[in-house]
Formats: C-alpha cells, structure tokens, sequence
C-alpha cells in the first residue's frame, strides 16, 4: 500500500514539473519572439527612414533592433554602414569590433566584417591600421578588393614600389592591364632619384617606365629634364620630340620646352617648321603660343593668330589675335576694351578639366588629386575641347 500511494504522489508531481517546464519554454518563446518582430519592425523602419534620406533617424531605429536582437549580424552591417557615411568613424569601428569579437561569428562574417573594418580605418585616415587589415584579407574572398585598396593607400603614402608590387599582384590576378599605373609610379620613383642627383638610377626607373607602357610620354618629357639638367640640350630636345612622335596628341603638353629647347640649340627654323607641323595635325592654343614665341616677324604673328582664329574661333585665339594686332591710336581704346572683355570671359575657361571626376586644374597634371587617377586630364584645355565637342 506504502508503494502504490507513492506512485499517486509522485506523477501528478512529474506532469505538473513538465507542465511548468513546458509554460517557461512557451513564455520564453513569446519573448524571444516578441524581441524579433520588435527587431524586425525596427529594422524596416530604419530602412524606410534610409529611404526618406532621414539618417538620423534611421541610426535611432537601427540602434533599437540591434538593442533588441544583438545575435543579428546584418544590423550591425547596417548601422556601421550609416555611421561610416556619416562621417562617425570611431562608432563605425566599435561597431565591426564588437561584431569581430564574437566567437560564433562563421568566417565569411568575420571576413565581411574585416573589411567594413578597415574600409572605416581608410575613412577616417588611419592608413596603417587600414593596410594591416586589408593585408590580412589577402587570401581571402576579399582579396581583389583588399589590393585595390592597398594600392590606394600605397599611392597615398607614396610608398610607390610597394604600389608597383600590388598592381602587378592584380594584373595576375586578371584585374586587367596596370600598365599605365605601374609606368607611372616608375616615373616617381625617378622623380625622387633625380633629386638626390641619381641620374643612372633614375635612367634605369624610366627604362621600367617606358616597359611597363611603351606609349608612356612621361618617361621621356622625364628624360628630357635630366638631359637638360646634365647640360645636353640637344638630348632634351630629341626625347621631346620622340615623346610628340608616340602621343601626338601631347605636343601641345610639351611646345613651351620645345620651343626653349629649339631657341637654346639656335634652331630658329627647324622649330617654327616643327611648331607649324604640329599645329596643323593637333591644333592647340599651347603650340601656337610656342610658334609666336619663335616667330620673330611681327607681321607674321598677326597672320598666324588670325588664321588660327577663323579656322577655330576660340576665345583663347581671339585673346591670341589682339595680342598680336599692331598698336595704333586709332585702334588702341577698342584693343583695351577687347582685351579686358577677353580675359573675364577666359578666367575660368583656360583650365584642363578631368575626364574623369570633372576636377579643374590650372596647368596640365598626370595625376587628377580628386580621384586620384592617372591620365585623366586630355592634353588640351576646356574652353577648346568644348569647341570640338569632345
């Protein structure tokens, strides 16, 4: 009877525990629940807000779902995401930390996360911290991506032979032909040679350059200076005049040295035969310039300015062309008054212009310092290239 009245006791005891067990599990379903459609509800409003371009408000609704639902990975993304735009990079950073200091986290997450990481480093100009974490990412699924960067950090810094080793490392990665970048960096490294008066290292330099990418002008307007500097003239003059021949394009970079160069040998004639050439084949206002710096004939200058005038119409020509009229009392008021009229319809129209970022600069450069690209600049200035429609 002792055993029997035992088992009575003690089920009704073991299905009350499990039924309790069972309630706690279903409350704390709930809760869980509720917590992710509170997390989702959230998440949908900071999207919406981040449609609205109402950002404020959206950092507000993400911080909520990540408060509500911490184990979510894509919130995190998110909210980094919103404050590395917004220029809050240190919260940015503490919120891929946080997320890479998670032990759970699946590798492709961790890697993601890395690169969120050191995208936030680049932002906010920690270069070092940035370039350990893109080059731990080499490897990884990650890795074009992570070079790209590291080359930008490379050309920033102007470590340029570790931007060589990179840029190659993309070639043979099939990133395509790194060519015109890699001649370039080759020509800063002789830059900095030349310098320090290293004339046989930085000859060497632009020897790679001119491998790398053999249209390359840069080399040889580079060779040209050091030939100058060592005193060879004639030398400078002959790498100009080859770098003209590969990009005829880029006479017009190149006329002022050319014709200094042509003056300084006493080659009057060759120059102005070379000049006109060149103005022919690749009309510029800079080789005309350079043909009236030679011209010694009075006369002929007017005639040269004139005809460059009615063949182009250009402001810069018409500037060209009063320049050169013959000074008269008669004549010499309404000159004034065309020059002045001139030169405030040119002030912002004499510039080279990016074709790439759109980025104006006052004299040619090969390197845009907006977006950092090489050879974004066409060699001729805006007012003439919106003549050509170009």
């Amino acid at each position: 009877m002792e055993f029997e009245l035992w088992w009575l006791l003690a089920l009704p005891a073991t299905f009350g525990l499990g039924w309790l067990a069972s309630r706690l599990d279903l409350l704390q379903l709930r809760h869980d629940g509720k917590h992710r459609r509170d997390a989702s509800l959230a998440y949908f409003r900071g999207l919406n807000f981040l449609l609205s371009e109402q950002q404020d408000k959206a950092i507000d609704a993400f911080i909520e779902a990540v408060t509500a639902d911490p184990d979510t990975v894509d919130l995190h993304f998110a909210l980094g995401n919103l404050f590395r735009r917004r220029g809050e990079y240190e919260r940015a950073v503490r919120v891929h930390q946080n997320l890479l200091s998670r032990a759970d986290l699946p590798a492709a997450e961790r890697q993601r996360a890395q690169i969120a990481l050191a995208q936030d480093f680049f932002k906010a100009g920690l270069l070092d911290r940035a370039e350990a974490v893109y080059t731990a990412l080499t490897g990884t699924a990650y890795q074009s991506e992570a070079l790209a960067a590291l080359l930008q950090i490379h050309e920033r810094t102007r470590e340029w032979n570790s931007a060589i080793d990179i840029a190659q490392r993309l070639e043979r990665l099939g990133g395509g032909s790194w060519g015109r970048q890699i001649a370039h960096y080759w020509c800063e490294i002789a830059l900095r040679q030349r310098r320090d008066a290293d004339y046989s290292a930085a000859q060497d330099s632009l020897d790679r350059a001119g491998a790398a990418d053999p249209q390359a002008v840069r080399p040889w307007q580079l060779r040209a200076v050091i030939a100058e500097q060592q005193g060879d003239s004639a030398q400078a003059l002959a790498h100009l005049r080859r770098a003209a021949t590969l990009r005829p394009e880029f006479a017009s970079v190149l006329a002022a040295d050319v014709a200094r160069l042509f003056r300084d040998t006493q080659q009057h004639q060759a120059g102005l035969e070379w000049l006109r050439t060149q103005l022919q084949e690749s009309p510029a206002i800079e080789l005309l310039d350079a043909l009236l710096s030679l011209e010694p004939d009075a006369e002929q200058r007017r005639r040269v300015s004139l005809q460059y005038l009615q063949a182009h119409g250009s402001l810069l020509a018409a500037r060209r062309a009063v320049e050169q009229a013959q000074a008269s009392p008669d004549n010499e008021t309404l000159r004034g008054a065309l020059e002045q009229a001139l030169d405030r319809a040119l002030a912002n129209r004499q510039r080279y212009r990016c074709a790439a970022c759109g980025f104006e600069a006052r004299s040619y450069a090969w390197h845009c310092p907006a977006c950092m690209g090489w050879d974004t600049y066409p060699p001729r200035r805006s007012e003439e290239l919106s003549l050509t429609g170009a």
